[in-house]
C-alpha cells in the first residue's frame, strides 16, 4: 500500500531497541514519530501520536480499541506488535476495518523458557527469601532445615499449554531428574513424545504435579482459569508458576490459597495489572512457615519427639510468592530480535508485501 511519492506517517509508542529503528530508517519510506520513552505514553498522547498514521508499532501494554483506532483514521493499514501475546488489540474492530497485524512469535520462545525454569527454581528453592536473610542478619548458622525448599529430582511436572514456550521449558526441565511430564490443552501434542509428555485431564494433572507451569494463551477460556476450585485441587506440596498472562489467574484465590496454606509457594511473572501495586496482598505474604515452625517448637512438650518432629518439620510450609516484572523475554538479544521483526513486519505490511510474522485470527 506505499504511497507513491509520499512518505507514509509510522508511530511508535515507545523506544525501541536500535535493531528495529536502523530497519524503519534505511527503508525510506517512513516518516517516523514517537513518544521518547522507554514509559507508556499517556492515553491522550497515544491519541494524538497515531493521527493520521498509516502504521503503527505499539506494546503489549498498550491498549489498542476501537478509541485509538477511531483516533488514527481510514490510513490506518498497519499494526505491528512489540510481542507474542496480542489480548491488547481489539482484533474484532481491527479485523472489522481491514488493518493487518503483525507480531512477534518464536523469537522470543528461548528467553521465556529460561525465565520460566529460573522462577520455579527460585521459587522452590526459596533463593529470594535466602538473599533477604543474608542481607538482614538472618544466617547465623548453618541448621539442618533452616530455608529447606523443594527440588526437581524424581518430580512430576504439570504444565498448562504444551505450545511453543510450554515444550521449551519441558525440554529444560527433564535434565534435571523429572520423572514426569503432564500436560493439559485442547488437544494432545505429537511433539509432546520428545519429552515422554503425557495428555491428560486438568483435574488429573492439578492433582498429580509438584509442580504446575501455565504457558497457555490468554483466551476467553482461559481467563480466570486458575481460581479456587483450581489451587484446591493442587498438592499442599506443590509450587505455582505463571509466564502466560496475569489474567489466566484469579490472584485474589490465589493469595487465599497461599495464606491458609493450600499450596507451598507461587511465583509469578505476569500480574493484573502490571505493575503489581506495591501493597497488593500477593506481596504482603511473609513466610508464615519458619515462624509457624518455631512457635511449635516451643509449644510442644520435649518428650514428645515423634509429635513435634511431625508437626514442625513435616507440614507443609507456606512460602510467599516470588514476583517478578514480567521479564519473559528480557535479554538484549531477544528484545533486539524482537524490535528487528517487528519493523519488519510493519515495513512490509506498508509496502503490501507479505510479513515475516502475520497474525490471521
Amino acid at each position: 500500500m506505499q504511497i507513491a511519492g509520499r512518505l507514509m506517517k509510522v508511530f511508535l509508542t515507545r523506544r525501541i531497541p536500535q535493531e528495529g529503528m536502523k530497519i524503519l530508517s534505511a527503508t525510506g519510506v517512513c516518516e517516523v514519530s514517537q513518544w521518547d520513552s522507554d514509559e507508556p505514553a499517556p492515553r491522550a498522547e497515544l491519541l494524538k501520536g497515531v493521527q493520521g498514521a498509516h502504521g503503527l508499532l505499539c506494546m503489549l501494554s498498550d491498549k489498542i480499541d476501537a478509541e485509538v483506532l477511531d483516533a488514527a483514521g481510514p490510513n490506518l493499514k498497519v499494526i505491528s506488535t512489540f510481542s507474542v501475546g496480542y489480548d491488547h488489540l481489539a482484533m474484532d474492530e481491527i479485523k472489522k476495518r481491514g488493518i493487518r497485524v503483525g507480531y512477534t512469535p518464536d523469537v522470543l520462545t528461548d528467553a521465556t523458557a529460561e525465565l520460566a525454569v529460573a522462577l520455579l527454581l527460585s521459587t522452590a528453592r526459596r533463593l529470594p527469601e535466602g538473599v533477604e536473610e543474608v542481607k538482614n542478619g538472618g544466617w547465623s548458622s548453618w541448621k539442618p532445615l533452616w530455608l529447606c525448599g523443594h527440588g526437581l529430582s524424581d518430580s512430576t511436572v504439570g504444565i498448562i499449554g504444551l505450545g511453543r514456550i510450554g515444550m521449551a521449558i519441558a525440554q529444560r526441565l527433564k535434565p534435571f531428574g523429572v520423572k514426569r511430564v503432564l500436560y493439559s490443552g485442547r488437544t494432545a501434542k505429537p511433539y509432546a513424545a520428545e519429552v515422554n509428555g503425557e495428555f491428560v485431564p486438568l483435574d488429573t494433572l492439578l492433582s498429580d504435579s509438584d509442580f504446575i507451569v501455565v504457558s497457555c494463551s490468554l483466551t476467553p477460556q482461559t481467563q480466570g482459569l486458575c481460581d479456587k476450585a483450581f489451587f484446591s485441587k493442587m498438592k499442599k506440596s506443590a509450587i505455582f508458576v505463571n509466564i502466560s498472562r496475569g489474567a489466566v489467574v484469579n490472584q485474589e484465590d490465589l493469595y487465599e490459597a497461599l495464606k491458609n496454606g493450600q499450596i507451598a509457594a507461587a511465583g509469578l511473572d505476569v500480574t493484573t495489572p502490571e505493575p503489581l501495586p506495591t501493597n497488593h496482598p500477593l506481596l504482603t505474604l511473609k513466610n508464615c512457615g519458619e515462624e509457624r515452625n518455631h512457635e511449635l517448637r516451643r509449644d510442644v512438650p520435649l518428650y514428645d519427639c515423634r509429635h513435634a518432629f511431625k508437626m514442625c518439620f513435616l507440614s507443609p510450609v507456606l512460602f510467599h510468592a516470588v514476583v517478578i516484572p514480567h521479564l519473559g523475554s528480557a535479554t538484549y538479544s531477544t528484545r533486539g530480535v524482537m524490535s528487528a521483526l517487528a519493523a519488519q513486519n510493519l515495513v512490509n505490511g506498508l509496502q503490501g508485501a507479505d510479513m515475516p510474522s502475520e497474525l490471521t485470527v
